[in-house]
């Protein structure tokens, strides 16, 4: 995979990285790492500019973000309690659940737009839950903006440093995906012992 994203953004460029950055958000599979890292490394080689690749970037995320969101707005509570109340008995989930998490992302949604860009694959599937919310729109564009204006900086500029070396960076970030992965996992392990126990 990496060779094909790597052939692409050398074929179209700014307008590469900003189709393959939206197909990121939309497919969180597709590694965001090495399109930002190799973003940066063509800022030298070629007549691309740092400014440029994160914009290009950014844009792309909003994109992204947008369509993610659209389809969350499809998927609101209302179409929510119909499957619960077909499929809830099995997954052990209650109308009641479904309000409880609506009103606790309204309450908090903003901040976890916001810092969820930080934390691979949940930081493109949160756009789902903020649509499903009805968040405010400009709101989440100017969040969602904010954020990934950020994260996509920080790895274009390391790219453009580590010339190169870029790839470097993409197992660094390997690394940090794991970590993130794991605490997820035991926070999740957290969350449903809690559920059983109030459950039980």
């Amino acid at each position: 995979m990496q060779n094909w994203l790597v052939d692409i953004m050398n074929d179209l460029g700014y307008f590469g990285i900003l189709l393959l950055i939206a197909l990121e958000n939309v497919f969180p599979p597709i590694p965001s790492e090495i399109i930002l890292t190799f973003g940066g490394f063509m800022t030298t080689t070629t007549n691309l500019t740092v400014v440029g690749v994160i914009l290009a970037a950014t844009g792309g995320s909003v994109v992204g973000a947008i369509i993610l969101y659209s389809i969350g707005l499809q998927l609101n509570v209302a179409r929510l309690e119909k499957i619960i109340d077909r499929w809830g008995h099995i997954l052990r989930i209650t109308r009641n659940d479904i309000h409880r998490a609506d009103a606790w992302f309204a309450k908090y949604g903003a901040w976890t737009v916001f810092f969820c860009r930080f934390i691979p694959i949940i930081r493109s599937l949160i756009s789902i839950p903020a649509g499903m919310s009805h968040m405010n729109a400009p709101l989440f564009l100017m969040l969602t903006t904010l954020g990934t204006l950020i994260w996509n900086s920080v790895l274009v500029y390391l790219g453009a440093k580590l010339g190169a070396s870029w790839e470097v960076l993409v197992d660094y970030m390997d690394m940090y995906s794991y970590v993130i992965y794991g605490l997820l996992f035991f926070v999740l392990l957290f969350i449903l012992y809690k559920f059983w126990k109030r459950k039980k």
